[in-house]
């Protein structure tokens, strides 16, 4: 068998062509557009099934330089911390504090029930956590970062990426094809519009919340910023990495066993730089171009993520992570029903939240939108349910997920 060895500038380049090639494919296939499958994964994806077909007919491996996926990594998660602002977070409302908790407390029974099932479908409890909130509530950005993490603990972890990523696009597509029915079925069950309405007859009720935070100004290219925005992350980035090793320092002077990913200071320094930025004059965090470079990273470092999945480790897990993803769908049913939709008030609102909230709680903000969507245009619109997904699924979820799916490595490693 021959081997191709492609070093790190070759693996960005081959990288950014895949994501071109999944752009394109994205907008020409109607399923890709539907599930709001993103376009590093498709390209990527496809690209590890060529890979994998190469490997198993002996013909060629392909071996990668991951060094600037691990930069891109880190980059966009120091991105994610910039959006952990507590100003914008009260500044959103009563309704988005509580969605917030709801939606922390979903990511902790993700895991809480993969780890219980561990030991009935065989395979060790951190491994059966890449069904967890990795997958379902990270989606694919969070289980390309957390996954290489897992499988350097050891041997027996082999398989956790292409588990995690396995995991992640079928959260995609189940999260996108149960959102509506659920949320549909509560508004009949529950009466939450009138027997016979129309659109221009009901008077939704018009809830006190400040739009502010949604609203965008109009884009526009400022060189300046955009070096300001690079540099506010790279600065995150250097500090926040003497931050996880002094973390990683102080958690070895006690009886811990814990490493922590490298990742995770980073994002904690540019939160703080965030709330420091939001309430001193002389701090101006350009946070738009910072959420504009976050994208730009995460679809390189998926990209990369993707091209490198080993999809023949898959082929021993398939039973067990059939079973595993099985339950996380009968979870996220019980708990939109028992918890989302009561904890946000069992009306009208609540039932279109709990279509958002199952579409970012086994995938992504887009796919919940996308939910929200197509419930509204059957009935009506949702003022408030538009306002809170947003701002929880974009801005607060991925830093509360990250800490929670750190806290049960550590303890279950």
């Amino acid at each position: 068998m021959t081997k191709i060895n492609m070093d790190m500038i070759q693996t960005i380049g081959l990288s950014v062509i895949l994501l071109l090639i999944g752009i394109k494919l994205r907008k020409k296939v109607s399923f890709f557009e539907k599930y709001c499958i993103p376009a590093p994964v498709i390209g990527g994806f496809l690209f590890s099934i060529l890979v994998f077909i190469l490997r198993q007919t002996n013909m060629t491996e392909i071996k990668f330089d991951d060094t600037l996926q691990k930069f891109f990594m880190v980059m966009f998660f120091t991105s994610v911390g910039f959006n952990a602002s507590l100003k914008v977070l009260k500044k959103g409302g009563k309704k988005v504090v509580i969605f917030l908790f709801v939606a922390a407390g979903l990511c902790a029974m993700q895991n809480l029930v993969a780890v219980a099932l561990s030991g009935f479908v065989g395979i060790p409890p951190l491994l059966a956590l890449m069904t967890g909130s990795t997958p379902m509530t990270g989606g694919h950005g969070t289980s390309a970062a957390v996954a290489p993490t897992i499988e350097a603990l050891g041997p027996i972890y082999k398989g956790a990426n292409a588990i995690a990523i396995a995991s992640a696009t079928f959260g995609l597509i189940a999260g996108s094809a149960l959102g509506g029915p659920i949320a549909n079925r509560l508004i009949n069950k529950h009466k939450l519009l009138p027997e016979h309405f129309t659109k221009d007859k009901i008077k939704h009720k018009n809830e006190d919340i400040d739009e502010e935070v949604l609203k965008r100004q109009k884009p526009y290219l400022d060189g300046e910023r955009f070096s300001m925005a690079f540099f506010y992350i790279l600065i995150a980035m250097g500090i926040g990495s003497y931050l996880s090793m002094l973390i990683d320092y102080l958690m070895s002077m006690t009886k811990i066993e814990a490493h922590f990913p490298i990742y995770i200071g980073p994002m904690i320094v540019a939160a703080i730089i965030r709330n420091l930025s939001d309430n001193m004059k002389f701090m101006n965090a350009p946070t738009k171009e910072i959420s504009i470079l976050e994208d730009v990273a995460l679809n390189l470092f998926l990209a990369m993520a993707l091209m490198t999945l080993r999809l023949w480790e898959l082929i021993d897990l398939a039973l067990p992570m059939f079973i595993l993803l099985i339950a996380q769908i009968v979870l996220i049913y019980i708990y939109l029903n028992v918890v989302t939709f009561r904890a946000m008030g069992s009306d009208y609102d609540a039932a279109v939240m709990v279509s958002g909230h199952c579409g970012f709680g086994m995938g992504a903000t887009p796919n919940g939108i996308s939910n929200m969507k197509a419930v509204t245009e059957k009935y009506v619109y949702s003022k408030m349910a538009f306002f809170v997904i947003p701002i929880v699924g974009s801005l607060f979820i991925d830093f509360a997920n990250i800490s929670i799916i750190t806290i049960f490595t550590q303890f279950f490693k």
